[in-house]
């Protein structure tokens, strides 16, 4: 099993016609993903890897079944292209463009809220369900390098440390349900928390590996939820950036969302506090196997 997308997800892709789409949704359609149909505002009629294309969301819709939507739209336009994804009905939407307007993040994590749909990014790689599917340009071409199937849930703030995460569980013999790369901005479009409390509701995922960074309350919803005890499973957390704390206040690395306001925001507090809370903090990628099998064997 896995959360959020499987082997029976229709989707249809946002910008289908531009550079990225296309090479993205070869890549997809590779690995198994099934993509149904591509939205083009304008170039409606027109066909790419033997897929139609539509003039907007409602229309590919009307034709198709649509489980999901991966956004290729440019920064400025994803807002719109979300919004008219949530306004078909799609529950499902992966945003995947860097430097979308915080302004308009924060409307697009409001509406996926009021919507009832999980919006994953903005500034994200994307999502996949090793041997089933997946949605944007994580994995490349050839995911298998990377991605093992398996059972155990990965969610990481950075797409790069994703690939890393999962690459650690697979050379420890382990493999991944679902690997999530969350976004990287300061407003996301879905909690790290939501994200881990699906994997817990997982039937088929024994633990979870997280990996998070400075900046955001993300990790602090982790913790809390942590405290509540309703966490059933291992979860193994990775953070990075304690170089960070050498530098001033206010200033971003990486991520834009990578920054430290208060002490509150530095990788030392947040690995603290998830470890009180009851997570297992490592310091290193090769401690997430052991880790993981530790947890499990006892």
């Amino acid at each position: 099993m896995s959360i959020l997308i499987d082997e029976n997800t229709k989707v249809l892709a946002q910008g289908l016609t531009g550079a990225q789409g296309t090479r993205d949704a070869e890549f997809c359609l590779r690995y198994g993903t099934k993509i149904v149909c591509g939205v083009t505002p304008g170039k409606g009629g027109v066909e790419v890897h033997n897929l139609p294309v539509y003039g907007s969301v409602k229309e590919a819709c009307q034709q198709h079944q649509v489980d999901a939507s991966v956004v290729y739209a440019p920064p400025l336009s994803t807002k719109e292209a979300v919004i008219e994804a949530l306004e078909a009905g799609l529950k499902l939407i992966v945003a995947l463009a860097e430097f979308v307007p915080r302004h308009d993040t924060a409307v697009i994590a409001a509406a996926a809220r009021e919507n009832g749909a999980v919006v994953i990014g903005c500034n994200t790689n994307g999502i996949i369900s090793p041997g089933k599917s997946k949605l944007g340009a994580i994995g490349g071409d050839d995911p298998s390098e990377v991605f093992a199937p398996g059972r155990i849930g990965v969610v990481s703030r950075s797409g790069g440390m994703s690939a890393e995460l999962s690459l650690a569980v697979k050379r420890g013999g382990l493999g991944v349900s679902t690997c999530i790369s969350m976004g990287g901005d300061v407003i996301p479009g879905n909690p790290m928390v939501d994200y881990i409390q699906r994997f817990v509701a997982d039937p088929d995922t024994d633990a979870i590996v997280m990996f998070g960074e400075p900046g955001t309350n993300a990790e602090h919803e982790v913790a809390a939820y942590l405290r509540t005890k309703a966490c059933t499973k291992p979860l193994i957390a990775l953070l990075a950036g304690e170089f960070q704390e050498n530098y001033p206040k206010g200033v971003s690395f990486g991520h834009v969302a990578a920054m430290i306001n208060d002490v509150e925001d530095t990788v030392s507090a947040k690995r603290k506090m998830l470890s009180a809370a009851g997570a297992i903090v490592v310091n290193s990628l090769g401690e997430i196997p052991l880790k993981i099998r530790e947890q499990l064997d006892s």
